[in-house]
C-alpha cells in the first residue's frame, strides 16, 4: 500500500476496490467523498456502497472539507489511524502533516510552521495545496476539529472552554467549524455522545480516556516491552496492564498511561493544559508507532527467505518511537549513566492510579549541559540549548542527521535518533550488536540483504534483534 509509486489517492480504481471491501487497512489512506450526499467516510464506512462515479477521493480530511464535504457521523473518518506516508516520505509535506499533527500551527501560526520547515509560506502553501489538497490553514482547521470532538465528547469542559483548548480564536469560528466538518452544533454532538454511552469523566477535564486505533496486525508486547526494559523510574512506569510516561509538553508537563485492547489502545491522559491534548496523542502514537502499515512491511520482509519465519512468527511488528527530540537523543549518548541525570527532571503533578507513580519530567538540554556529564553529552546539550541542534519531528532526516554529526554524535547514534524520532522506515541498524547476531545467525549479509528490504529496513533491525532478545 504505502510502497506505491503514486499516491494511493489518485489511483480510483484500486481505492473503490478497498471501499467495495469495506477494508479497514486503508483507513486513514485516504478519503472517500460521496457527491450525491456531500459526505466523506473513511474507506470502510459501513454504509452502502455508492456508484463509482459518485464518488472522488482526497488524501486527506482537509481537502475533502474544501471541496466542499462534510464528514460523516456514521463512520467517523477522522477517528482513524494516520497515514503512513507521513513516516514513510521525507518531503515537506510529509515533514509538515508530522507537525500539524502535533498541534504546531495552534502554537505558532502558520508563520511558525514555515520557519520550523525552512520554507516561505507562500512555497509552503503551494506544495501542501498541490500534494495533500490544501493549504496550511485548512490542514490545521482540520486538525482542530478533530480536537475539539475529542473534547466534546470525551470530557466535561464547557464548550466555551473545548472551543480555546481545541485552538480556535473565537466560539464563533469554533461553532462554524464543528456544523460544517460534522453537520450538526457542538452541544448535539456532546449530546449524541452522552446517548452512546460516553460518561465523561468529572475531574476537571484534565483526565482524558481515548481509544486510539491502530492497523492490524499489532504487536503490542514487543514495543511496549521495549519502552519498559528502558523504563526510568519517576519517568517512566510500567506493570501487567501496561506501560506510562511523563510528557514534556509545550504548555505544560504531562503523564500518559497505554494499555493494550482488542482493536485499539487505550490511552489515559493527565494534562495540566487541555491546549497540550493534540500534541500529547500525536506523541503518544508515534510511540508506539501506531500509523504504520504492517501489511505493506509484511509484504516486503516476507519476500526474504530468511526474515520471513520472523515475520510469520511476529506479526504487526512495530518499531519504537520517541516523544521529545532531545530526549531521545541525550537518552542514548548517556547509555548506563542516564540514572545519574533522573533528578535533574521538574516534578509533575500528581495524577490518579495507575499514573501516581510517574512523578519527573526527562530533565532539559540545559539542565543536563550544566550537570556532571560525559563531555560528548554536555556538548550536544550545549549546542541544543543553543540552536546549531535542533532534533524535532519536522526535520529533514540528512539534516538533521549531518547537525548530529557536526557535534560529534556517532553516525550509529544519528541513524538510531533518526529512526526513532522521525519515524524513519528505512533505517538499518548496522552497527547495533543485537541486529549483527540475528543477522549472523540467519546466515544474513546485511550489506546485499538490504538492498530488499527497503524501504522497511527499520522494521528488518527489529525482527532481526527480536531474534537474540
Amino acid at each position: 500500500m504505502a510502497t506505491s509509486t503514486i499516491p494511493i489517492w489518485r489511483d480510483t480504481e484500486r481505492c473503490y476496490r478497498a471501499v467495495t471491501a469495506r477494508d479497514q487497512r486503508f483507513d486513514g489512506q485516504f478519503i472517500m467523498a460521496v457527491r450525491t450526499t456531500g459526505i466523506y467516510c473513511r474507506p470502510s464506512c459501513p454504509a452502502l456502497t455508492p456508484k463509482a462515479q459518485n464518488v472522488r477521493f482526497y488524501p486527506t480530511s482537509a481537502a475533502a472539507q474544501a471541496g466542499g464535504f462534510r464528514a460523516c457521523r456514521r463512520c467517523l473518518p477522522d477517528a482513524v489511524p494516520g497515514s503512513p506516508d507521513w513516516n514513510v516520505r521525507a518531503d515537506l509535506a510529509a515533514r509538515a502533516m508530522r507537525l500539524i499533527s502535533d498541534g504546531l500551527v495552534e502554537r505558532e501560526g502558520v508563520p511558525g510552521l514555515a520557519r520550523q520547515l525552512g520554507y516561505s509560506e507562500r512555497q509552503l502553501g503551494r506544495v501542501l495545496t498541490a500534494e495533500l489538497g490544501a493549504g496550511p490553514i485548512r490542514l490545521a482547521r482540520a486538525h482542530r476539529a478533530h480536537s475539539a470532538r475529542l473534547l466534546i465528547e470525551m470530557s466535561q469542559l464547557p464548550l466555551t472552554d473545548v472551543a480555546f483548548a481545541a485552538g480556535f480564536s473565537s466560539i464563533r469560528q469554533f461553532n462554524e467549524t464543528i456544523r460544517e466538518v460534522f453537520a450538526t452544533t457542538p452541544s448535539q454532538l456532546r449530546a449524541a455522545s452522552l446517548r452512546r454511552g460516553n460518561r465523561n469523566e468529572p475531574s476537571g477535564a484534565t483526565r482524558l480516556s481515548l481509544r486510539l486505533p491502530f492497523r492490524a496486525p499489532f504487536d503490542a508486547a514487543s514495543v511496549l516491552n521495549y519502552h519498559a526494559s528502558r523504563a526510568l523510574p519517576g519517568i517512566e512506569a510500567v506493570s501487567d496492564d501496561g506501560y506510562g510516561r511523563t510528557l514534556r509538553l509545550p504548555h505544560g508537563p504531562a503523564s500518559a498511561w497505554v494499555s493494550p485492547r482488542a482493536g485499539y489502545v487505550q490511552c489515559d491522559l493527565a494534562l495540566s493544559d487541555l491546549r497540550d491534548l493534540s500534541s500529547a496523542v500525536s506523541r503518544v502514537r508515534r510511540l508506539l508507532d501506531l500509523d504504520a502499515d504492517p501489511e505493506a512491511v509484511s509484504r516486503v520482509l516476507s519476500a526474504d527467505d530468511a526474515l520471513a519465519p520472523l515475520v510469520a512468527a511476529v506479526p504487526g511488528i512495530r518499531v519504537p518511537g520517541a516523544v521529545d527530540g532531545p530526549e531521545v537523543l541525550l537518552r542514548t549518548l548517556l547509555g548506563e549513566d542516564v540514572a545519574d541525570v533522573v533528578e535533574l527532571g521538574e516534578p509533575v503533578p500528581p495524577a490518579d492510579p495507575p499514573m501516581d507513580t510517574l512523578t519527573t519530567l526527562f530533565p532539559t538540554p540545559s539542565a543536563i549541559a550544566e550537570a556532571e556529564v560525559k563531555p560528548l553529552v554536555k556538548k550536544v546539550a550545549a549546542a541544543i540549548v543553543g540552536g546549531a541542534l535542533d532534533p524535532h519531528v519536522g526535520r529533514d532526516a540528512d539534516e538533521l542527521r549531518t547537525e548530529m554529526l557536526a557535534v560529534g554524535v556517532d553516525p550509529a547514534t544519528a541513524d538510531y535518533v533518526v529512526m526513532r524520532l522521525l519515524g524513519a522506515p528505512d533505517v538499518l541498524l548496522t552497527a547495533d550488536p543485537a541486529v549483527r547476531r540475528g543477522a549472523a545467525e540467519l546466515g544474513i549479509d546485511l550489506a546485499t540483504s538490504a538492498r530488499g528490504w527497503q524501504p522497511w529496513s527499520s522494521y528488518a533491525s527489529r525482527y532481526l534483534s527480536s531474534r537474540t532478545a
